[in-house]
């Protein structure tokens, strides 16, 4: 990531003006250092600290873009959503609210503080009503989440597929969904939490049809994408 300079003023914007003869200097001249125009200071997230950066500081840091995530104790900047990726969100939402039991409620994207150096940003979690503290919380905790759903996008193949069911899974999330765009159609991955190792196990996989009674009955036509 770079901030461009301002542009300098196009040449035929500037007066025009005699050329100086030759050895002696024009007293009128600025020195290139005073023409140069001034370059707007950098924020501070440009400069990451020695520590990396820690969970409190995605509410602290001033001009942040909207969806960082705290990965590793690096920001993670959202690249623009494709239409796939809000269709499925928008699908899966409306579903589990439809679904959810009494005590549960569906969020999207919104952080989970998982330790000093991990505040992802599921696509949509499933949490428990009591993880909603007040209307300026801006993170939840791992004991608040039943379910994270992560929606791949090209730029976080690594992080859905590989980084994160792994911290999600470290902090004891019980359930976690990956969906991938197949032949511009949803499938869906569902995985369950080993308590023994940490670590996630498949269940099964969706293509047309979305249905499972874990953590709660779900049952959604996937297929429903193209209506909306």
């Amino acid at each position: 990531m770079s901030i461009a300079p301002l542009a300098e003023r196009p040449s035929s914007e500037a007066p025009e003006a005699e050329a100086p003869d030759a050895g002696e200097p024009d007293a009128g001249a600025e020195s290139p250092e005073a023409s140069s125009p001034e370059r707007e200071p950098l924020p501070a997230w440009v400069f990451p600290p020695k520590r990396g950066f820690v969970a409190g500081d995605l509410d602290r840091l001033r001009g942040i873009p909207p969806h960082t995530e705290l990965v590793d104790g690096t920001l993670v900047f959202v690249s623009p959503q494709t239409r796939f990726h809000s269709l499925i969100v928008d699908l899966l939402i409306y579903a589990l609210r439809q679904a959810i039991p009494s005590g549960l409620r569906a969020r999207r994207e919104m952080t989970v503080t998982l330790g000093k150096r991990q505040r992802p940003e599921p696509d949509i979690m499933v949490t428990r009503a009591d993880g909603d503290r007040d209307r300026k919380q801006t993170t939840y905790r791992p004991e608040d989440v039943v379910l994270a759903v992560e929606v791949v996008s090209a730029e976080s193949e690594v992080r859905d597929r590989e980084r994160k069911p792994v911290i999600y899974a470290q902090a004891g999330i019980t359930h976690f969904w990956r969906v991938e765009e197949q032949d511009d159609r949803p499938t869906v991955y569902v995985y369950e939490l080993d308590p023994a190792t940490r670590t996630y196990a498949l269940m099964s996989i969706h293509h047309d049809r979305l249905k499972v009674s874990v953590p709660f009955d779900v049952d959604v036509d996937l297929t429903e994408i193209d209506d909306l």
